[in-house]
């Protein structure tokens, strides 16, 4: 009889692989490879996703990788920019292109014509004599061929290359424009030949699991995971939600007991953990939702509580104080209180550790 998972019990299992039941003692590209990465659509997110999740997290421990060039930028799963290290980046960027050739036919109407070869080629050698943003590089590639839209065509250089965002970008505490080069010009090693998802799919479980097929879809970007989950099948464990869904699981992952402790987290905006799987509802609440949705994509940092979404946070930083502003979506006890409020303080020395004076407010329920 197949055992059946209740929505507490995959809430802990995700908990626990994400590193957010207990933080971790690990270096930081070990912890970004065990996570398959981290979004990074703003360039401070992976640090407060890191300063959740790694014990003794500072700025330094990935703003020096980033510098070294063993972890970097890069448009990833779902076509959105994630922090990868380099060797996962190399390894996975060619088993995503079929997410981003599936985008890049959305604007065949507006490439008709053009051979998308030569257009990749001249953005290669663009790129690689010196880092281009995509508005720059679209430009370029719109002088050689005058009357297409150069956004267009810096799209076919953002599907068809593996860019990189160079630093300064990302490093905390600088600025930097969002320029690009090739990730075999800036770390000078070639792609990953492999091209099939099984690996990804067992990353994937690995740090998200159990899961569905249309969890792991959701994810990646790629579709047809289901036929590939069957492929592996011999190598996994099935167990059934609540609802009776199909969930896929590495044999040896942890599946701590639903009733483990989970403490307060902060966790930034479009934290992997709220976007991985196709039902949220392991970390977010169905009244709450709606909190989560934004017309602009701008969207507030998370609070969890007891293992889900309770609230958000936004913070206000300088020399001269620094407050952390919590939004609970509904009414916190007294020792939750208590628990978020030194949390948040914890938070404000990590994200303004100049500051003269700390502030935790918590704000009236919407």
């Amino acid at each position: 009889m197949t055992t059946v998972l209740t929505p507490p019990a995959l809430n802990r299992a995700l908990l626990a692989r994400q590193q957010l039941l207990r933080r971790a003692e690990t270096p930081v590209p070990e912890t970004l490879h065990r996570l398959v990465g981290l979004q990074a659509q703003l360039p401070s997110a992976p640090y407060v996703g890191l300063w959740s999740r790694v014990a003794g997290f500072t700025a330094d421990r990935l703003a020096g990788p980033m510098a070294d060039r063993t972890v970097l930028r890069i448009t990833a799963m779902r076509g959105t920019i994630h922090t990868l290290t380099a060797a996962d980046c190399l390894d996975l960027r060619p088993r995503l292109r079929p997410v981003l050739d599936r985008f890049l036919r959305t604007l065949r109407a507006r490439l008709d014509g053009l051979d998308l070869d030569q257009v990749t080629a001249a953005a290669r050698e663009l790129v690689e004599q010196q880092p281009r943003t995509y508005h720059e590089l679209g430009r370029a590639l719109a002088d050689r061929w005058p009357g297409y839209d150069p956004a267009a065509l810096g799209h076919v250089a953002r599907c068809r290359l593996a860019l990189v965002q160079v630093t300064p970008r990302g490093l905390w505490g600088r600025g930097g424009r969002a320029a690009h080069t090739t990730a075999e010009h800036w770390l000078g090693a070639p792609l990953g030949t492999g091209t099939g998802p099984e690996p990804l799919v067992l990353r994937y479980l690995a740090a998200f699991g159990p899961a569905t097929a249309a969890d792991v879809q959701t994810w990646s970007g790629l579709t047809g995971l289901r036929a590939v989950l069957d492929r592996l099948r011999p190598r996994l464990v099935t167990f059934r939600s609540t609802d009776g869904a199909e969930l896929f699981d590495l044999p040896d992952a942890p599946r701590p007991a639903a009733d483990t402790a989970a403490p307060v987290r902060f966790l930034p905006p479009l934290d992997n953990l709220l976007l991985s799987h196709a039902d949220r509802s392991r970390v977010i609440p169905a009244p709450y939702r709606h909190h989560l949705q934004s017309p602009n994509g701008l969207l507030p940092g998370v609070l969890l509580l007891a293992g889900m979404v309770r609230g958000s946070w936004t913070d206000d930083t300088g020399r001269d104080g620094a407050r952390l502003t919590v939004t609970p979506f509904k009414a916190l006890s007294a020792r939750d209180t208590t628990a978020v409020t030194a949390e948040g303080r914890r938070l404000l020395a990590f994200l303004s550790p100049e500051s003269g004076s700390r502030e935790v407010r918590i704000a009236p329920v919407p």
